[in-house]
């Protein structure tokens, strides 16, 4: 099953069916966190409303539990009701091109039951690219009453992690690139290296060389490693670009995937825990 959508198949839907369809921006900038809004009231895609990284989809960092934690669900869900959405809602969300933040976005519709969510392939630069209209003006939202289906199966906290490292039951991905994996470079932590036991899976290679989403077949080929019977467990520096790699071992057919949400920067927050450098 495909969670993307292209351009022109978003084009041809708001032509068909504008009224059942809810566009969502989600550009932001983990150097500036005003940037990503900035960029929304600049310009958007006609009708799109914005959802912003930390204020909706994470709530407030605390010691443990990582950068971004989740946001609470209840409140979630009634935010995602606000901006006129429901079970029946087909929802495309957009980054800046193809980035991480949309696809944290269709993994916590993910996580209330929503199924009609898609990431439009390309975001904001392949609309343009393709010369279709933006504009300034805000939209007009029709709340809904979206009833969440709560899928806590769609998690694993630390606990759970290394239980199951220890004990060989699941897969945990490490989602974030080789040098940081590695602990050669660490940008935004005091500690580097990953989890211990975790492998590395770049999120970025899950785009091809045009930067557009790998086809499934592709997918399926790149994640062949890893078998389709046993649980995946996703992760990366704080549970966001961890999402694209869950989005795609979906497309790949892989059922049993789960998001550590703190990940390595809830890992670390632990002295006791121990960090490994070299390749696994």
């Amino acid at each position: 099953m495909t969670y993307i959508i292209s351009v022109s198949r978003l084009k041809n839907r708001l032509e068909n069916n504008r009224d059942n369809t809810v566009i969502v921006d989600v550009r932001f900038q983990l150097t500036d966190s005003e940037a990503g809004r900035k960029q929304y009231i600049k310009d958007h895609l006609p009708g799109a409303v914005y959802l912003d990284l930390e204020k909706d989809l994470s709530s407030k960092a605390e010691k443990h539990g990582g950068k971004h934690p989740l946001p609470d669900m209840t409140t979630f869900a009634r935010k995602v009701g606000n901006i006129g959405i429901d079970h029946n809602t087909t929802v495309v969300i957009y980054d800046q091109a193809n980035e991480m933040f949309a696809a944290r976005l269709w993994w916590l519709l993910q996580c209330l039951g929503h199924e009609k969510a898609y990431v439009l392939d390309g975001g904001y630069e392949e609309w343009l690219r393709q010369e279709n209209p933006v504009t300034d003006q805000m939209p007009v939202l029709e709340p809904k009453r979206f009833r969440p289906i709560l899928r806590d199966e769609q998690t694993a906290n630390i606990d759970e992690v290394k239980e199951k490292l220890e004990n060989d039951t699941a897969i945990v991905i490490d989602s974030r690139e080789r040098e940081r994996y590695l602990g050669n470079i660490e940008p935004l932590y005091h500690k580097a290296g990953h989890i211990p036991g975790a492998k590395n899976y770049f999120w970025k290679d899950v785009l091809n060389k045009k930067g557009s989403w790998k086809k499934d077949e592709v997918l399926r080929e790149h994640f062949s490693a890893i078998p389709k019977d046993k649980e995946v467990i996703v992760s990366c520096g704080s549970g966001i670009s961890a999402c694209p790699n869950i989005l795609a071992l979906k497309m790949a057919g892989y059922d049993n995937v789960k998001l550590y949400p703190g990940s390595f920067s809830d890992w670390i927050s632990y002295e006791e825990n121990k960090i490994e450098k070299k390749e696994e």
